[in-house]
């Protein structure tokens, strides 16, 4: 019983954290099934090591305020559904002695993540918004990175006219695309 109770602890958590971020990572979604593992093993793990209901509890209301702060991050549009679900499901296995540590390590290495993939995604569509965020991936990038901003400028700049189409028509189409990838 205690070999199992030492497998649990040394592969679930690691194994769950390490899908969740591949599969956010190249599909831009975390599957709730993710989270309800790590709550379930969690669960378990609990039960087998005979952890205290204070314990327990104390656990459960720190990732109770984090689901609270996260699902506010969430209806503003700052962070996925499924960002939300898992922060909360990891400060339950981590509870209130690491949770500063974790905020503070999440925060920097998901900032760092995220303006990286901002900076270094092309855009490939006319409005090359992100999904939920409301703030075009142009857009971010131009307030993180002027000089991102300078280079995507100059492969608007650049684009080649068509054929067929008077300099005129391209001239307010460009207009046109330069409005509502900069504005949205």
């Amino acid at each position: 019983m205690v070999m199992l109770t030492e497998a649990i602890k040394l592969t679930l958590f690691p194994a769950m954290m390490a899908f969740a971020a591949s599969s956010d990572l190249f599909t831009m979604t975390i599957a709730n099934r993710v989270s309800l593992i790590l709550v379930g093993g969690f669960a378990l793990l609990a039960a087998m090591t005979g952890m205290s209901a204070a314990d327990a509890l104390s656990h459960a209301g720190a990732a109770a305020a984090v689901l609270a702060v996260v699902f506010v991050f969430f209806t503003r549009g700052w962070i996925g559904g499924g960002d939300a679900k898992l922060a909360a499901a990891t400060v339950l296995w981590l509870g209130f002695a690491h949770l500063a540590d974790y905020l503070v390590y999440a925060s920097l290495f998901g900032g760092a993540l995220t303006v990286a993939l901002i900076s270094f995604a092309p855009c490939r569509s006319r409005r090359c918004s992100s999904a939920g965020s409301g703030l075009s991936g142009c857009t971010a990038a131009a307030l993180a990175f002027p000089t991102v901003w300078r280079s995507r400028r100059r492969r608007f700049s650049s684009i080649h006219r068509p054929s067929g189409l008077r300099p005129s028509a391209f001239s307010s189409l460009r207009k046109n695309l330069e409005i509502e990838i900069f504005v949205s």
